[in-house]
């Protein structure tokens, strides 16, 4: 490859990331929104958020996501492992569509908390491969991680309480 092509290619990959982030973040939206209604008629444990915690929480968390793609794209390292990081790093990011597909336009919780654990476990082997190529970048995604964990608890607690 040239060096034009090597720099194209740098440049490229961590700006498909960064926007990969925000349309995970868009669909998941799009998603959910049409079917507020429906949550609203769910029972509701008592450690579930207000609202305005997930407007405020989920936006923080994709720009964070963004920030560490970047930072493991740019960091030094071998190919394979970047490659390897970045599969997984899309793959965390589709689930994470498809949760919001299960739970709120399927209407079923069981099927959200199923979905959310391999939510779950794709963004600890993200973590763990990122971890390889910059510190940084991993700890980026430990709140992500904390977060989906307080979440699928949340998930359970809702497919407990609606069946």
């Amino acid at each position: 490859m040239t060096t034009a092509a090597n720099s194209t290619r740098s440049i490229a990959i961590p700006i498909i990331a960064v926007l990969g982030c925000f349309a995970a973040w868009f669909l998941g939206g799009m998603l959910t929104r049409p079917n507020l209604d429906w949550y609203a008629t769910l029972n509701k444990p008592g450690f579930e958020p207000s609202n305005i915690v997930f407007t405020i929480v989920w936006p923080i968390l994709y720009v964070m996501m963004a920030v560490s793609a970047w930072i493991a794209w740019r960091a030094p390292g071998k190919d394979e492992d970047r490659k390897l990081a970045f599969i997984w790093f899309f793959i965390q990011l589709a689930i994470g569509v498809v949760w919001s597909y299960a739970f709120f336009s399927l209407h079923s919780p069981g099927f959200g908390v199923i979905v959310m654990m391999a939510l779950l476990i794709a963004i600890v082997i993200t973590i763990v491969l990122f971890d390889r190529l910059s510190r940084t970048a991993a700890l980026l995604l430990v709140p992500y991680a904390l977060w989906v964990c307080y979440a699928t608890g949340l998930n359970f607690a809702f497919w407990l309480l609606n069946g």
